[in-house]
């Protein structure tokens, strides 16, 4: 992994100066102003510090060495562990973009010291000692990543996305690593295959057209509400409110409601001319929000529908598609249902109902899955309040025992 610093006068001009050198694929890691010293430092304005990572091309190949596989074996053989309870209210804290929680390197250390200490307490559990005395081939790293394996399963991390994070961390430390050094990497590769989320953009150049797409009672409605507030509200853009969902009545009239508390333009949809004249009528809008009908994945004449009302969308306006998933979800129902929406449309990922679940590792194995960027979160059905970007670093503490 390649963690670099750049400095500039902005934190424009430094994430700009780190894709120069490093490459599109870099995330940002913390960003934080900087004071000049000196003696007329008090006279000079303050730059602005971004830290950036990359994986190295050697990281990325699936070779194994004698450390994963010795981690793997320790793993297999079957031992468990009780994962910690943790507020998932603390993942949608914030409320605007730049969705990072932390702002500086200082807070990602803490982050990671508190992980530390939780997880040499459990270390030294008398029962967890126990059981890694048993086998004298063990060192001190190694049952250290089978703690942290077995947290990353307790959240309902896929087995192969968590044996793909062993094997990744083996190829660059030793059996005698540090369980700072392990921790360290093991959370930046986290928020690495996260990535950085991509939201709705605020700096128009023309008119966009968001589509919210996915199944049955996840809360589209209900999401479309809170983001059309805060474009509104907050932001003081001009939005429409549209709905293709002509089969639960429920559901228009409820954002029909939501339209009228906000006093914007809403209208039903039945056809694609209807969408497209819609789109030409409301040209002056700066966002026209589309809920549209939830379906079973296996249902092809709605999918066919759907397809046909996304691709009516001309060039003259930008279009967007999210995909709209609980995060109670059981798993093999969401890959299905990813991979069914992925037959004719790019999305970007929304998860829903954080507060009805205690483990998230759904939001990484979907994340994994599709090669989608994330988006927002939601915790709760308060307009516009229980909504937030989506935030790696708080996401990975969580998957690795943090509360």
């Amino acid at each position: 992994m390649i963690i670099k610093k750049f400095q500039a006068k902005t934190e424009e001009e430094a994430v700009s100066a780190a894709k120069k050198e490093m490459g599109e694929n870099v995330v940002i890691m913390s960003v934080r102003s900087l004071k000049k010293k000196g003696f007329f430092s008090f006279m000079k304005k303050p730059v602005v510090e971004v830290t950036v990572g990359m994986e190295e091309e050697s990281e990325r190949q699936n070779a194994e060495n004698p450390f994963s596989m010795l981690a793997k074996q320790s793993i297999n053989r079957g031992m468990t562990q009780q994962a910690p309870s943790y507020n998932t209210k603390d993942v949608i804290l914030d409320d605007e973009p730049p969705a990072y929680e932390g702002k500086s390197e200082k807070v990602i250390e803490q982050r990671l010291d508190s992980l530390q200490s939780l997880l040499e307490k459990q270390l030294t559990n008398k029962h967890e000692k126990d059981e890694f005395e048993k086998d004298d081939e063990e060192d001190s790293s190694v049952a250290f990543l089978k703690l942290i394996y077995n947290t990353l399963i307790d959240n309902e991390v896929a087995e192969k996305y968590a044996n793909e994070l062993l094997d990744e961390i083996g190829k660059i430390n030793t059996s005698k690593s540090s369980v700072d050094f392990i921790l360290g990497n093991i959370y930046q590769k986290m928020i690495l295959k996260f990535g950085q989320p991509v939201t709705i953009p605020l700096g128009l150049e023309r008119q966009r057209v968001i589509f919210f797409i996915g199944p049955t009672g996840v809360g589209k409605t209900t999401t479309i509400a809170k983001l059309a507030s805060k474009l509104c509200v907050n932001h003081k853009k001009k939005v429409v409110l549209l709905t293709t969902d002509t089969y639960r009545i429920a559901a228009a009239e409820q954002l029909r409601t939501y339209a009228s508390i906000l006093d914007v333009p809403f209208r039903v949809i039945y056809t694609e001319e209807e969408m497209t004249g819609a789109i030409n009528d409301y040209k002056d809008y700066d966002y026209i929000l589309v809920d549209t009908a939830g379906h079973s994945q296996h249902n092809e004449a709605q999918k066919e529908s759907m397809a046909h009302f996304l691709a009516c969308v001309g060039d003259s306006v930008d279009k967007d598609t999210y995909l709209v998933v609980s995060a109670t979800t059981k798993y093999r129902d969401l890959l299905a249902i990813a991979d069914a929406y992925s037959e004719f449309t790019d999305y970007k990922l929304i998860f829903t109902k954080l507060d009805e679940t205690t483990t998230l590792g759904n939001l990484f194995n979907l994340c994994m899955h599709t090669g989608a960027s994330m988006s927002y979160v939601t915790c709760g059905q308060n307009v516009p309040d229980d909504i937030a970007v989506f935030s790696p670093q708080s996401t990975v503490k969580q998957l690795l025992g943090g509360k």
